[in-house]
């Protein structure tokens, strides 16, 4: 690769990397790095409103709707209608329960990688400055 002084080409580069990590440790259990952050988020918001989740993880509606729709397809989640009508929830199906549980100690073996290359002082400031960025 090049070298650059662009924090953002740098900061792309490096997700690519921690992105691949985490999709190569789901793989087994078929799950990608954010397919396991959205079935995580939806087990922790409870049965969080389409708006909700998609602030929750910090992205836009259309793009949390096709995230949503892959999960739908492979019974994972489920989206039904909400305390208000106007607002859809998601919700964890048994299966989807049963697949953070299979893909959770593989997560957490990607976590210990991760720390282990950065070390646990630099792992601490990085997640820091990357909410500081957020």
């Amino acid at each position: 690769m090049l070298p650059t002084s662009c924090l953002c080409t740098q900061l792309r580069r490096a997700s690519r990397g921690v992105t691949r990590l985490y999709d190569d440790a789901l793989a087994p259990v078929g799950l990608g790095g954010a397919q396991f952050s959205l079935l995580r988020h939806v087990h922790r918001l409870g049965q969080p409103s389409i708006s909700l989740l998609a602030e929750a993880m910090g992205l836009d509606r259309s793009t949390l709707g096709r995230n949503v729709r892959v999960l739908e397809e492979q019974g994972l989640v489920q989206l039904g209608e909400g305390r208000d009508l106007r607002a859809r929830e998601v919700r964890l199906t048994e299966a989807g329960l049963q697949r953070i549980a299979q893909a959770l100690p593989l997560w957490e073996q990607a976590q210990r990688e991760v720390t282990a290359q950065l070390g646990e002082g630099r792992r601490a400031e990085l997640m820091k400055l990357l909410e500081q960025l957020a």
